[in-house]
C-alpha cells in the first residue's frame, strides 16, 4: 500500500510540476523578448512588472471559439492538439530532478532506457503537430506539416547521435545513472555533442530560427493556421511543455543534473537553476537570430550537424576504450 502511494504521490508531483513550469517559462519568454525588444504590452499588463499577462493570455484563448473546418479529418484536426501536449507529460516521468533533502531522487518513474523513452516521447510529440496540419484540410497547413516532418528526419537523427555519446561515457542509458556518472572534464569532452543536441532540439521543437514550418509571411501559421481558442492553446502549452523537457534532459546529459554544493539535499533546486538557464538560451535564441530557410534548415541538419555528431562518438570511442 504504502509503495502505491508512493506511486501516486510522485505522479501528482510530476503532473504539478508539468501544470507549473512550462508557464513559468511562456511567462519568462513574455518578459525576456518585452526587455530584449523593448516591447510595451507584457511589461505594462496588472500593473507591476506585467504581472497578469499570463492571466490575460488565459482568458483570451478560454473566450475564443473553437472551430473545425468542414474540410478537415475531424477526428484527427480534435486529437492533434492531445498529440503535441501529452507525450511531454510522460517524458518529464523518467527525467529526474535530484536528492530532495536526502530522502532519495526525485523522479516519477526510473526505467533502465529512460534516455530512450525520454527521446521516443519527444518525436511523439512532434507527430500532434504533423498531424494538425495534415488533418486540417488547409493547403497552407499541409506545406507546413511537410515541413515539420522534413525537420524530424532530417533532426533525429544527430540529436540521437549526441545522445548516444552521452550514454557511451556513462555506460547506461538510465538518466540517473548518466548524472550519477558525470564529471566536470565531460563538458568539454562533450561540448560539440552538446551544441548538436540543442540546436536539435530547437529545430524539432520548431523553434526559432527553426519555425520555418510556421512561418507567418508564407504560410499564415502553418500547421496551426485553422486552430483557435484552447486547441490553439494546448499547441502553445506543447511548445513550453517541449522547451521544458528540452531543458532537463540537456541538464541530465550534458550539465551534470543535480551536480552542484550540497546536492545531496538541494540537488533539485540546482536541476530547476539549470533547467531555467538552458530555457532561456531557447527564448534568447528566438530574439537573436532570423528564421532560416527550409533548404537552410535540412543542409545545416545534414552537412553540419550530422558529421560534427559522428565526429563527437568516434572521439568518446576512442576516450571509452583507451
Amino acid at each position: 500500500m504504502s509503495e502505491l502511494l508512493d506511486a501516486v504521490l510522485r505522479c501528482l508531483l510530476v503532473l504539478g510540476a508539468f501544470l507549473t513550469l512550462p508557464l513559468l517559462v511562456g511567462q519568462m519568454e513574455h518578459k525576456a523578448m518585452a526587455h530584449m525588444q523593448s516591447r510595451v504590452g507584457p511589461m505594462a499588463a496588472g500593473g507591476f512588472h506585467g504581472w497578469a499577462q499570463l492571466v490575460a493570455d488565459g482568458i483570451k484563448f478560454a473566450q475564443k471559439e473553437s472551430i473545425t473546418p468542414a474540410a478537415a479529418d475531424r477526428r484527427v484536426f480534435e486529437l492533434a492538439p492531445a498529440v503535441a501536449l501529452v507525450p511531454y507529460l510522460v517524458a518529464l516521468l523518467a527525467i529526474p530532478l535530484g536528492p530532495f533533502f536526502g530522502q532519495g531522487n526525485l523522479i516519477g518513474q526510473d526505467l533502465d532506457l529512460g534516455l530512450f523513452f525520454v527521446l521516443a516521447a519527444m518525436s511523439v510529440g512532434v507527430l500532434g503537430t504533423l498531424m494538425g496540419g495534415l488533418g486540417s484540410g488547409n493547403k497552407y497547413s499541409y506545406l507546413g506539416a511537410l515541413r515539420v516532418a522534413a525537420q524530424l528526419m532530417s533532426y533525429e537523427l544527430p540529436m540521437v547521435l549526441a545522445a548516444a555519446s552521452v550514454a557511451m561515457a556513462a555506460g547506461t542509458l538510465s538518466l540517473i545513472g548518466i548524472a550519477d556518472a558525470w564529471e566536470p572534464w565531460w563538458l568539454l569532452l562533450q561540448l560539440p555533442g552538446l551544441v548538436v543536441f540543442f540546436v536539435a532540439g530547437l529545430a524539432e521543437l520548431q523553434r526559432p530560427p527553426f519555425d520555418a514550418p510556421v512561418a507567418d509571411a508564407e504560410l499564415v501559421m502553418g500547421p496551426l493556421t485553422e486552430y483557435g481558442g484552447m486547441r490553439f492553446a494546448m499547441f502553445l502549452l506543447a511548445e513550453y511543455a517541449g522547451i521544458v523537457v528540452l531543458a532537463a534532459l540537456t541538464t541530465v546529459l550534458f550539465l551534470g543534473g543535480w551536480a552542484g554544493p550540497w546536492s545531496d539535499q538541494l540537488g533539485w533546486i540546482w536541476t530547476l537553476l539549470k533547467v531555467v538557464a538552458v530555457s532561456f538560451l531557447v527564448i534568447w535564441a528566438r530574439v537573436a537570430y532570423p528564421r532560416l530557410r527550409e533548404d537552410q534548415v535540412n543542409v545545416l541538419a545534414w552537412k553540419v550537424l550530422v558529421p560534427v555528431a559522428l565526429a563527437q562518438i568516434t572521439l568518446t570511442t576512442v576516450v571509452v576504450v583507451a
